[in-house]
């Protein structure tokens, strides 16, 4: 079905205003994975509400905690998250960072024990929004791994993103790389289950190492709770070495340095999502001219673009352009929710001991199929 995103950010609100969030916190964490599915990442939308309550209930997710700041050295700004909605306590991490890096040019910024802190993408516009360019290496912990080693027939770590951001202009849109280091998200596969698909080739093997297209070989990662289901396959590392080599960078970068930690097993796993990252901020106006800057941007986006495209019905794009033409889309016709999702929402709702019909009145839209 589709719901304007208007109506699904009630829906969000009301269910984490029922999970114990004030207000504030429940209208950021909504923004944020609402906005992950306008723009096409239904991996970090709404899909994720179910697994953040079983978090909630847990203890492994604790509402209303403030960023705190662990340590502030110059241009060096260490923050922890303290377990918290990690949409939340990242915008507050990347508030302070942003205003610093508007006084000193650099920025060197880590958040360590975050609770899932969704779309990365989210805190590139952030940067974006205040002028600066930044970059962005996170990892997971507290999870079992899901991704393979280069090589390897076995899941060692998680899908650990990358971003990079860079400003645009009033004729050039900015450019956002937005990307996991694993080939697929273990949320597009949880997309990908929840509609009875199955996936290209190439991005899953199964629990002998074998390539797989079956989703449900990464069951028991999105259902810890369930011991019925089927042994662990695991997600593969896109772009083989490099990948892998990338996400070995996060775990150093934005586990390690954060102080956060890394994957490793040493370091415990409840089976919830804590996310570390590491951020650098720069204002790109104290190393060359902005109006240069905008001008050469926009130069090399048009020579890449003029490339003819070996498909006519597909041209180039560039970094940002996908989801611009989602958001666009799905902001006039509404945000696509599969019936298991929508499902599993008014579950989580009941879970926390509110009603379904609370969330399917602020939908405006009938129960699932």
């Amino acid at each position: 079905m589709l719901i304007s995103s208007d109506s699904l950010k009630r829906v969000v609100v009301a269910l984490l205003q029922q999970g114990g969030s004030a207000l504030p916190e429940a209208q950021d964490v909504a923004d944020h994975l609402v906005g992950a599915n306008l723009t096409g990442h239904d991996s970090h939308g709404v899909g994720m509400l179910p697994i953040y309550v079983r978090n909630l209930k847990s203890g492994m997710l604790v509402p209303n905690q403030p960023v705190a700041l662990a340590r502030q050295d110059g241009s060096i700004l260490m923050f922890d998250g303290q377990y918290g909605y990690g949409q939340s306590v990242a915008k507050q991490a990347m508030e302070q960072a942003l205003t610093r890096c508007q006084e000193t040019g650099l920025v060197l910024m880590t958040l360590r024990n975050a609770h899932h802190i969704g779309r990365i993408g989210t805190y590139g516009e952030q940067a974006i929004a205040a002028g600066c360019v930044s970059l962005h290496f996170v990892n997971v912990t507290d999870h079992s791994p899901l991704v393979a080693p280069y090589a390897g027939s076995d899941a060692r770590f998680a899908t650990n993103p990358i971003c990079i951001a860079m400003p645009g202009s009033e004729t050039q849109p900015p450019l956002l790389l937005d990307m996991a280091t694993s080939r697929v998200a273990l949320g597009k596969v949880r997309v990908a289950l929840n509609k009875g698909e199955t996936l290209k080739e190439g991005l899953l093997i199964d629990h002998h190492g074998q390539p797989s297209r079956d989703p449900s070989v990464m069951e028991g990662y999105l259902f810890p709770e369930r011991e019925d289901l089927k042994p662990k396959g695991a997600l593969l590392p896109m772009g083989d070495y490099k990948g892998y080599g990338l996400a070995m960078f996060c775990e150093l970068l934005g586990g390690m340095l954060s102080g956060g930690g890394t994957i490793e097993p040493g370091n415990e796993r409840r089976g919830g999502i804590v996310n570390n990252m590491m951020t650098i901020l720069m204002d790109p106006a104290r190393l060359v001219e902005p109006s240069w800057m905008e001008r050469n941007v926009a130069d090399l986006v048009s020579y890449f673009k003029a490339s003819p495209p070996a498909d006519p019905s597909n041209p180039v794009q560039v970094a940002g352009d996908p989801e611009r033409a989602t958001r666009a889309a799905r902001e006039a016709q509404g945000v696509p929710v599969d019936d298991t999702t929508w499902e599993q929402i008014l579950s989580a709702m009941e879970a926390l001991g509110g009603s379904r019909e609370t969330l399917l009145k602020l939908a405006e839209a009938p129960g699932s199929a």
